[in-house]
Order: structure tokens, then sequence, then C-alpha cells
């Protein structure tokens, strides 16, 4: 979300500020005179409002003041943790991570084991924040991961007897309690995972280490993100079969629910999602996948690119760079598919390709090579095709709707792929 910066002016000798509260205009000593009688409690509320309706900016004032409140000789000495953490996430929103680490090492130095309450400041948090955030990485970061982890299943194994043997209130409350636990604890098993698959990738017990991690982390929890992980820890090691499977359960939890369904992954998961199925040779699925991204976000240059990459792979093409032993499958697969469907999937890539580099040289993207791959593939598909014809007009995106200008649900649809007629949609898509 872009930040808002409000145009101040100034009258007379004072500057006009934005008050943190109602957004009108007052003079700033009224402002500073105001946040002053404010109550640290206040403050951080009034900070975290301002961090998640995407102002950080705004944000770092109170939070830095509700700091100087509590770090004083007459609180106690965890007093600060809240308003140190809320600033570490507000550096992190302001690009700012050497300032966040700072932060979070402090909040370290006030609670090293992590056993004060989460409400307090405390808890696991803050070794996953510094996880991510060590310049080091590898080992490093697996020592904040293991500390986190090591919070969070001794908050699991205090719920567990809660859920069970609590009243009833209590125990519903617990046993709430204790899914976002297990889920936080498969999560950072996760990153373990990851971790020794990327920067400890050569160490001997590598292999062993991320099937360890992994069994953990789906007995906590088996969402769909962990199931990803899984699927890519099958196909380095090469099971693919395997791999299949967990993309597979991994879909079904969600693909059913409307998309506005909290259990439906965030958009960063479910690209990652459709890179594994192309990977895994299943491709109608990552589609499937991709169109309703772009459904989403029209404007992912990443989405466009992708669901072009993925129609070539349908029609054959780059297949023969991919590896695995079960590549025969799908390559007698692509063999059977008629000359016209393949055609229709070409032109069908050529414009997800373009819509991808429009958007690119838009926004001014930064991906190097993600631009020169798909350059390279729409070079390769004009020379096959022929350069007329097919959206050469910027109106690839028009095949998204119908003569109507939309269905009456609003849904778009994507043409070209898997229909029966598919050089008749082809043609009327591209208006030839």
């Amino acid at each position: 979300m872009a930040k808002a910066r409000p145009s101040g002016r100034l009258q007379g000798r004072r500057a006009q500020a934005k008050t943190v509260l109602n957004g009108t205009q007052v003079p700033r000593s009224k402002a500073c005179k105001s946040q002053a009688v404010l109550s640290p409690t206040d403050l951080l509320a009034q900070s975290t409002n301002l961090l998640q309706t995407g102002q950080p900016d705004a944000a770092l004032s109170p939070a830095r003041r509700a700091l100087e409140l509590l770090q004083n000789p007459h609180q106690p000495n965890k007093a600060p943790l809240p308003a140190l953490t809320l600033l570490g996430e507000i550096y992190l929103e302001l690009g700012d991570p050497a300032s966040a680490t700072d932060v979070f090492l402090k909040t370290v130095e006030l609670d090293p084991d992590g056993t004060i309450l989460e409400d307090e400041g405390g808890g696991a948090e803050k070794f996953f924040w510094l996880a991510q955030l060590c310049e080091e990485g590898g080992e490093e970061s697996i020592g904040w991961f293991e500390k986190g982890v090591e919070v969070l299943e001794r908050d699991v194994a205090a719920l567990e007897p809660l859920a069970v043997e609590s009243l009833k209130d209590e125990a519903i409350t617990a046993k709430v309690k204790l899914e976002e636990k297990k889920r936080k604890l498969a999560a950072a098993l996760c990153g373990m995972v990851e971790v020794w698959m990327t920067d400890l990738s050569l160490h001997p017990d590598a292999e062993s280490t991320c099937t360890s991690l992994m069994t953990r982390a789906l007995a906590a929890s088996s969402n769909p993100s962990n199931l990803q992980t899984h699927a890519s820890l099958l196909i380095s090691q090469s099971d693919i079969p395997s791999a299949r499977d967990s993309l597979t359960r991994s879909l079904a939890l969600w693909q059913h629910l409307p998309p506005d369904h909290p259990d439906v992954p965030d958009f960063s998961t479910r690209i990652s999602l459709s890179r594994l199925l192309m990977e895994a040779a299943m491709e109608t699925e990552a589609m499937g996948v991709l169109e309703e991204l772009v459904l989403c976000d029209d404007e992912s240059v990443e989405g466009w690119y992708l669901g072009g990459w993925c129609a070539l792979l349908m029609a054959g093409r780059g297949r023969e760079k991919e590896t695995g032993d079960d590549d025969a499958m799908e390559d007698a697969k692509e063999e059977s598919r008629p000359e016209g469907e393949k055609k229709s999937l070409l032109v069908t890539g050529r414009e997800w390709l373009r819509n991808s580099l429009r958007r690119y040289e838009i926004q001014e993207y930064e991906d190097d090579r993600l631009r020169d791959h798909a350059r390279e593939l729409v070079e390769d598909l004009d020379k096959e095709l022929g350069e007329t014809g097919e959206d050469e007009d910027g109106e690839g995106d028009e095949g998204w709707e119908d003569e109507d200008g939309g269905s009456e649900d609003g849904e778009k649809e994507f043409n070209g792929v898997g229909s029966a007629d598919e050089e008749d949609e082809d043609e009327e898509m591209n208006g030839t």
C-alpha cells in the first residue's frame, strides 16, 4: 500500500500537522500537547492502528513516545517490550532492517528465554524476526529459529491439557490458542527447512535434517503453505510423485472456497504454489491458480509471466529442460494434443507474456531475469506465429471479457486453454 504523505502548508510561523487520530489539521504545538497527555497504552494503540492502516511514518512518533515513557526507573524491566516490538515492526515497514534488528536484539536482552507473555511483548516472535533478518543466515538463522521453536513447543505443551480438561468456555479458548501456536510452530519449522535447503544445502546432514523438521511441521499443522514446503523438499529430492500428492492435498484444502475466505492462501503463497505445480508437471492445475491470481490482481507482472510460461509448457515447449523420471508420461500427454490446441496454447502464452512485459515497463519492475526470459520467449513465438495479429494493439487484456463486457457475476474467463473450440476462441480473442 502506498504511503500517504499529507501536504502540509506553512501558515504564519507554524507548520500544520496531521493528527494521528482523525486526519484533521491542527497546530503542531497542540498536537504535541495532546500526545503528551496520552498514556503509553494509548500511544501504543494509536501507533498500532496507524501501522495497520498503512501509515508507518505516522506510527513511528507515538511508538517512540511510548518507549520513552516506559523506559524509566519506576517501570518494571519488561515494560518497554511492547513498544520495542512495535517499533521493530514499524522499522520493517519503513524498509529499515538494520534499525529493526537493533530493536529486536534489545527485546532479547529483556526476555532472553521468551518466558514473558506475548501480551506483554514477550514470546517467540522476536526470535523469528531475527532469524529472517540476520545477515549471516545459515547456522545463525537456524539458532534464532531454534530459540523460537523452543518457546512455542513449551507453550503447546502447557495448552494441550487445558484444551481437554478445562471448563467448556476455557477449553474452547485454550483450543483456539493451541491451534494458533501449532500453526506458528509449523511455520517456524518450515522456515528452518528452507534455510537447510538453501544456505546449508551442502551440509552432509542437510537432507535428513530437512526430512525430520518437515515431519515435525506436518505433525503440528498440515496447512497449504506447509504442504507446499513439503512438496518443494520432495522436488529437490527428485520424488515427483510424492510432491504431486502433497500439492494436490494443499489445493484440496482451499480451492473450493470463495476468494475472500480467510483459509485461502495469500497472493505470494499462491504464486509460489503455481511455480511448484509447474515444476511438478501439473500445468493444468497451475494455470487454474494463475487465472484466479490475475483476476485478483491484473497488474501482477509475475502472474502474467508465469501464466504465459505455463501455457507454453502445456503446448510441449520447454519440457525438454525439465528433469525427472516421470516426464515421459507428461511428454506423451503433450504429444497427444491436437495441433490446433497446441497453437492456441502458444498464442495464449504469447498474450500473457506480452501483458507481463507491458506491466513490467509501466511499473518499472525490477527482475531482469524475468524480463529477459519473457522477451526471449515472445521473440521465438513471433518467429513461429508471425508478429502481426495477436494483441499487437495492446488489446490482449480484452480477451478476458465476453462480448457483453463480462459475465453476470463479474467473473472473467480465460480464453484458449482446455476448450474444445480452441481455434475459434483464438480468433475471437484476438480479433482475427
